[in-house]
């Protein structure tokens, strides 16, 4: 079964953490041991795991990647938004996590990410959790 999750964003470039829903998911969907498997639909978004107690690595990140691809009116895609679509092939529109105990497993300082690149918008991921037993 696959389920969604809805994530508003607020700003064009924003690292959004998802981690605490994600969490629910899992918890939610009863598994104990397997993978969450986490896509996202859209083209302009992408998803990462990455540090998740100091809020300067995901300001760093954003700020990174707004220089590396700027918006560029050269750019010949006629929407305004390839900075955007570059963006999210660089960070990737999936994501697999191992669920262990019941938990997704991430490290110690680790959090997942959603990587909005033209917002503000509404968006959804989706979210596949599958046993291993």
């Amino acid at each position: 079964m696959v389920r969604y999750l809805e994530i508003t964003s607020r700003g064009r470039t924003e690292l959004i953490d998802i981690t605490r829903l994600v969490q629910e998911q899992v918890r939610d969907s009863g598994v104990r041991n397997g993978t969450c498997h986490l896509f996202v639909l859209h083209t302009t978004a992408g998803i990462t795991v990455n540090e998740g107690a100091d809020p300067a690595v995901h300001r760093d990140m954003t700020s990174f990647l707004n220089r590396l691809v700027p918006v560029d009116h050269f750019f010949t895609h006629v929407e305004g938004n390839s900075d955007a679509h570059i963006k999210s092939t660089l960070t990737g529109t999936s994501l697999t996590l191992f669920v262990t105990d019941g938990k997704p497993l991430l490290g110690t300082w680790q959090s997942v990410y959603f990587c909005e690149f033209d917002g503000p918008r509404q968006r959804r991921v989706a979210v596949k959790i599958t046993s291993d037993a």
